[in-house]
């Protein structure tokens, strides 16, 4: 960077810092939370080419980036179809293999640990994990489901690990399985290269990047990904405690991944999607014991390692706001999907910023003016204290207007000097 765009980093490093702080910025920035296929969408690139291209895709988001005026280089959450197809997953059906080439990418929810497996998963989580949920979710890796491996303790010492080990690897399914995960490697690396770049790149012009770490709250782990939506909805009633010890089994994963993410990239904040705990999905009373502990001290050890959790409350969270308030102030770049906005200022605008949530049915579907008076009426609410970001609801809509993403920071221009 030159002195210029060093000093163009640092000032929109110092704004979002602010504002977070809940201290007055100097003005109130757009700063995109995360984008799919927007960026290469208005560039004629199909959905296909942006999961195989990354450079493309990357060059794509830079130049959106500098179209719209964001104050951030605004993370891009698209998976890398390498690496889908390296494993041949499962979970996840994707532009190019099982869906049309302008289709979105589609998480496949199902029941990854059956109800009756509860015990088997929580006794041996780690060999659980190896011999059943890999295969369920990546063909190629339905070899570790096919060898009854026996307990890795048994290869300790060299004859065994030669013998029985190599005798083991050798079979056909398992060779299957560590090629894939030799071709994932690679996908992986591929990938993290295009993306350094890209994140160098944005640096040099002055752009910080949104965050590197992505974490869940341990319910949503278990939710989303073992039991679905159904199983874990009927474990709060059927299994509580063994949901509950499901719940508390995955919280310490959920903080140190990210720790580490953070501490290896440099960036300090952390993306946490929430999925689970909006008022539509699960009672007050549900919500208090399998939700809020673990999400609250998952904030709690991130702001405590030196880092600045960015929870995007999907869903509506009016009815939550009482226990957002809990939260340590000044810490926590609270990103909004569906929320009463005067509510929040009256319960936790002395203690966390509004990021956010001008609809995306506004972005998509309606005209620059509206969407210049939605921006409006938050710069009136918070100018006051100048604690907002403004974005769409849950970042920018795949189908968004260009004239109507342009339009929000035409409206911060206009309204948004404090």
């Amino acid at each position: 960077m030159n002195d210029q765009t060093s000093a163009l980093y640092a000032e929109r490093e110092k704004r979002f810092n602010d504002i977070v702080a809940l201290k007055k910025p100097d003005r109130i920035p757009v700063t995109a939370l995360v984008t799919h296929y927007f960026p290469t969408k208005i560039k004629g690139v199909s959905n296909r080419d942006a999961g195989y291209d990354h450079a493309l895709r990357y060059h794509c988001m830079k130049e959106a980036a500098l179209e719209f005026g964001w104050d951030f280089a605004a993370p891009n959450g698209v998976f890398p179809s390498q690496s889908l197809d390296a494993l041949q997953v499962k979970q996840v059906a994707w532009p190019g293999a099982s869906l049309p080439d302008d289709a979105p990418f589609q998480f496949v929810e199902d029941e990854y640990v059956r109800e009756e497996e509860y015990d088997a998963f929580l006794a041996d989580p780690n060999g659980f994990t190896m011999r059943t949920i890999f295969p369920r979710i990546a063909g190629k890796l339905e070899g570790l489901g096919q060898i009854p491996l026996p307990p890795m303790y048994w290869f300790s010492n060299s004859y065994n690990l030669m013998a029985a080990g190599g005798t083991i690897l050798s079979a056909p399914p398992l060779r299957t399985a560590l090629k894939a995960l030799l071709d994932l490697t690679e996908a992986a690396d591929a990938n993290n290269g295009a993306l350094g770049a890209h994140v160098g790149e944005m640096a040099a012009l002055g752009y910080p990047f949104g965050y590197a770490a992505v974490t869940s709250c341990a319910f949503d782990v278990v939710s989303d990904f073992f039991r679905g939506l159904r199983g874990g909805s009927l474990d709060i009633y059927r299994n509580p405690d063994k949901l509950l010890a499901a719940v508390e089994l995955m919280h310490p994963s959920c903080t140190g991944l990210s720790i580490a993410v953070a501490r290896i990239t440099g960036n300090p904040r952390v993306f946490i999607p929430m999925h689970r705990g909006a008022d539509n999905f699960m009672s007050e009373q549900a919500f208090e014991k399998f939700y809020w502990p673990t999400f609250k001290a998952l904030v709690e050890e991130l702001i405590a390692a030196g880092l600045t959790p960015v929870p995007l409350f999907e869903g509506g969270y009016t009815s939550r706001l009482k226990y957002l308030a809990e939260l340590p102030a000044g810490k926590v770049a609270g990103h909004f999907d569906h929320i009463d906005r005067k509510k929040f200022k009256e319960i936790c605008g002395d203690m966390m910023c509004f990021w956010g949530n001008v609809p995306a049915s506004l972005l998509c579907t309606g005209t620059p003016q509206e969407v210049k008076d939605d921006v409006k009426e938050l710069i009136d609410l918070f100018g006051d204290t100048g604690a907002l970001m403004i974005d769409g609801n849950q970042g920018i809509p795949d189908e968004a207007r260009p004239e109507n993403v342009m339009a929000m920071r035409e409206a911060v221009e206009e309204y948004g000097v404090l």
